[in-house]
């Protein structure tokens, strides 16, 4: 582009003070604030000048500096600045537990609770009985036991804080042992031994990454020892010539030392798996069970519930942990202790928990009923008449996701979506920029969508989107 042309695109450009004076402008300026509206001005004459400089001739086109135009782009400025950031989205990946979405999906009865409390008055911290402040552990601590068969519990806000003040409470300056084969790093890169050093704990490792055995635990102890700490591998597997001790072997020889065992479960559960047909999962009961001291798990992965970090165990440790100042930074919400006890309630029936709990639900799904969900939205897709795309039903494979089950695939079916006017990252970015975005994912020039974690309420929402992608295609 020659420097005269581009001088002379330049000089097209509203300035924004004129804008501001015209008629339509100011319908706009009675409708969102004048700093919504400067900057919506801006943003599309920014763009503007960013198209000149950028783009070839050829590609310059008039109508981009009409009036008309520059006073759409700013009212759909003015309308994506209005909008929440944080919205909802279609997850049509496949993957239950998606980390980067949002994770578990809340029971209808936890998202009933929490309006119900957040809307009015609690008894957050205040005991009706006794007509005096109470403690907020409580709405949760005698479900959580009953279901678990703990001693004590109680709940911070995710998993790495109930390690991290576990650990703080109990070994403080002090040695925990732990296997090299279990030091697991999280999402966001957050790894154990980080999290090991903010507590104030000594890590000292043992064993190899593949193989590590009891008679290492025991010639780690010493008068520097804490704890024994074991880490279940959730998100990963090490496969072969491996072995790792059993909890109950670690748990005993923690006792016969003077010493607390605690576990660390990440994704912990209350259902046994094998009912779903899926490998075996160690529950939070069997940890328990085995004689661990302290259990630790997240709230908002297999549980099914809002984000929070669950501490089992030990009465006098339990208590050790509640008492430590961390609690205070550390410690839950009211909407969150509401979705929580929810949540809780329904385990009190496994057969209602895999029923109504969202995550179980998808988990729990049969193959039959993928295929007839699949073959239920291609036909509203097909009836619509949506132009330029070709709609088939496809077997696939999707994930628990959220550190869970790592390398088991679950089958299932997805909607194949093939473009015949556009590419398929075309396609997987316009679906990303549709309201509700829709995350699906990209295979051998198609974009699948994964009935596993898809709900029946996305489906009209699918086909309007494709409609109107159709539509401007």
């Amino acid at each position: 582009m020659t420097s005269h042309l581009k001088k002379d695109l330049f000089r097209r450009i509203p300035k924004v003070d004129e804008l501001l004076k015209e008629p339509s402008y100011r319908r706009l300026s009675r409708a969102y604030s004048r700093v919504h509206l400067v900057r919506a001005i801006r943003e599309v004459l920014d763009g503007l000048r960013e198209k000149i400089n950028t783009l070839d001739p050829p590609n310059i086109l008039a109508e981009w500096f009409t009036a008309e135009a520059i006073r759409e782009e700013v009212e759909t400025a003015l309308k994506r600045q209005a909008a929440f950031h944080f919205r909802r989205v279609i997850n049509a990946t496949g993957v239950v537990i998606h980390t980067n979405l949002g994770r578990s999906l809340l029971a209808q009865e936890a998202i009933d609770h929490i309006i119900r409390v957040s809307k009015s008055y609690s008894n957050l911290e205040y005991d009706l009985d006794e007509g005096r402040r109470g403690i907020r552990y409580s709405h949760v601590q005698r479900l959580l036991c009953d279901l678990t068969g703990a001693e004590d519990a109680l709940v911070v806000n995710n998993n790495a804080g109930a390690v991290l003040i576990a650990l703080n409470s109990l070994a403080a300056g002090r040695e925990v042992v732990v296997s090299r084969g279990e030091m697991v790093e999280i999402g966001g890169s957050f790894r154990i031994p980080d999290v090991m050093s903010w507590s104030g704990a000594i890590l000292r490792e043992i064993g190899t990454t593949n193989k590590t055995h009891l008679s290492d635990y025991e010639r780690a102890i010493g008068e520097q020892t804490g704890l024994l700490l074991k880490v279940h591998t959730s998100n990963f597997r090490i496969v072969g010539f491996v072995e790792q001790v059993p909890g109950r072997e670690i748990a005993d020889l923690a006792h016969r030392s003077g010493l607390p065992a605690m576990e660390d479960l990440g994704s912990g559960n209350l259902i046994d798996f094998k009912t779903l047909n899926l490998p075996p999962e160690p529950t939070v009961q069997e940890a328990l069970k085995q004689g661990m001291d302290v259990v630790t798990f997240s709230g908002d992965k297999l549980l099914g519930g809002p984000q929070a970090g669950i501490i089992l165990g030990k009465k006098k440790f339990i208590g050790a942990i509640q008492r430590n100042p961390l609690n205070r930074a550390l410690r839950i919400d009211k909407l969150t202790l509401a979705g929580l006890e929810a949540t809780l309630k329904l385990y009190e029936d496994p057969r209602q928990a895999i029923s109504r709990l969202p995550t179980l639900r998808m988990i729990a799904q049969s193959p039959d009923t993928l295929r007839r969900r699949a073959a239920l939205l291609r036909r509203r897709l097909v009836r619509a008449g949506i132009q330029g795309f070709d709609f088939t039903v496809q077997s696939s494979s999707s994930q628990v996701g959220g550190g869970a089950l790592p390398g088991i695939d679950m089958p299932t079916t997805c909607v194949a979506v093939t473009p015949r006017l556009m590419s398929e990252t075309r396609l997987e970015k316009r679906l990303r920029e549709a309201s509700p975005p829709v995350i699906g994912r990209l295979e051998e020039g198609r974009v699948l969508l994964d009935l596993r974690t898809l709900l029946d309420e996305d489906f009209r929402d699918i086909v309007r989107i494709f409609t109107e992608i159709a539509n401007e295609a």
